[in-house]
């Protein structure tokens, strides 16, 4: 396949678009500079937070403010765009429509990705920010796939927002163990078939492999998805 430019939107937050980046340049296939992807990256991080505007209903903030990374996207040339945001992905349609270059989905490909692996009719825990809960796009999306969501409890909900807003985007560190108690609970308590991991920020955590084989990272769909999409070979492939 041909080698084609990647654009990226990021900022939201800042360290899920470097963990982002680095997990391209780990997971591509390639032996010297030359084999890597060509991206344009805007850390656009005064971007407005999305899950407030959501739930202000001020989505034409955002909106208006992201409007101008497509249009430099599409100046630069990419042929595709990424967007390592889940809660921004409210806002698909709206920012599809304002350019032609494609925009990769990234909570279809992880909602694909679920389907394929666990089939219809699974129960399907997300672990988000209370943006992307209340906008519904992963809900609607299960619907879509005869899925079934479970949004966590208030509490858990709670918990995942702590972790989110007042560590990860603080740059506090966060014991995996914490992270992965909450898909536990999730896993056991709620009887969820799998977990995704909804947002960028929680996708920094490291967590164990016997906890992260029952999870779709969403984030790691973004990327592989990121790497199909630009001509190349994903090591994970």
């Amino acid at each position: 396949m041909e080698a084609k430019s990647l654009g990226v939107i990021g900022g939201m937050g800042p360290k899920a678009t470097s963990v982002f980046f680095d997990m391209i340049i780990e997971q591509t296939a390639a032996d010297r500079d030359q084999d890597h992807i060509d991206m344009v990256i805007l850390n656009h991080a005064t971007l407005p937070d999305r899950t407030g505007v959501i739930l202000g209903n001020r989505g034409e903030l955002f909106l208006k403010a992201v409007a101008k990374d497509l249009k430099l996207l599409e100046a630069s040339g990419v042929s595709n765009i990424a967007i390592p945001c889940n809660t921004s992905h409210y806002f698909y349609n709206e920012m599809q429509q304002m350019t032609s270059i494609n925009i990769i989905n990234m909570v279809d490909e992880s909602l694909k990705e679920i389907y394929d692996t666990y089939g219809e009719h699974c129960k399907v825990g997300v672990l988000a920010t209370n943006g992307t809960v209340s906008s519904g796009v992963y809900r609607k999306g299960c619907e879509q796939y005869n899925m079934q969501l479970h949004e966590p409890e208030a509490a858990v909900q709670e918990h995942v927002m702590d972790i989110i807003y007042n560590k990860v985007k603080r740059n506090l560190p966060v014991e995996p163990s914490e992270f992965e108690g909450i898909i536990n609970h999730l896993l056991t308590h709620d009887e969820c078939q799998c977990v995704i991991i909804a947002c960028t920020e929680l996708s920094c955590i490291p967590i164990r492999e016997e906890v992260a084989k029952n999870c779709v990272d969403a984030m790691s769909v973004l990327v592989q998805k990121s790497i199909e999409l630009s001509g190349k070979q994903s090591i994970l492939k």
